[in-house]
């Protein structure tokens, strides 16, 4: 029997046939960031990562050492690409960020990658967890209930997928409650109730 190919979500996320697992002690840019760059200007630092992890993967049998789960049914896991540390590759080569809230793994890792000046480290950037916190407090003050930005949609396929505040296609998602779409207040009530993040290919 062959082997479940890889999918990845976004940039420290992925999937194995049904099995969702997050990059244990790595926190890589949202999909819709973007980072500052070296000439001043900005760079799709989110999509970047995503492309980075894609190219680790591909091609190649992902294998996932669990480190539990975490409130949104994710595996926490170290994950290899035919051998290779997925998670200290993307610290290493600048396209996330070590997550110290959670783990020092990979804080060696990134200060290489910093002292390089390489990916999100090439200018002074926003970190993707300040990132999240400043889109979900000006989200919160537009939804119809102030403790609840999270938009549950449904799309043509009648897939039920749910975007926060830093998702990219959070202004564009528009919630019509009359047809079930609705509001949530955590990704893990949005979880318990069906609905699922959405995911960012090439």
């Amino acid at each position: 029997m062959a082997a479940d190919i890889a999918r990845v979500v976004d940039g420290d996320t992925l999937d194995i046939g049904n099995v969702r697992y997050r990059l244990h002690g790595i926190d890589a840019p949202e999909a819709g960031q973007v980072c500052n760059a070296s000439d001043g200007g900005a760079w799709p630092c989110g999509k970047e990562a995503i492309r980075k992890f894609e190219d680790i993967v591909g091609g190649h049998e992902v294998v996932c050492d669990s480190r539990g789960t975490d409130p949104y049914g994710r595996v926490i896991a170290v994950c290899t690409a035919d051998g290779r540390d997925i998670n200290a590759e993307m610290v290493g080569s600048g396209y996330a960020w070590a997550f110290r809230k959670f783990s020092e793994d990979y804080t060696g890792l990134e200060q290489e990658a910093r002292l390089a000046h390489l990916g999100v480290w090439q200018a002074e950037t926003e970190a993707p967890w300040d990132f999240r916190a400043t889109k979900w407090t000006a989200a919160v003050s537009q939804a119809p209930d102030r403790k609840c930005p999270i938009k549950g949609n449904i799309n043509r396929k009648n897939e039920r997928i749910y975007h926060t505040p830093w998702s990219r296609d959070y202004a564009k998602t528009k919630i019509n409650t009359v047809s079930g779409e609705r509001w949530f207040c955590s990704e893990d009530e949005a979880v318990a109730a069906g609905w699922r993040p959405p995911i960012w290919g090439r």
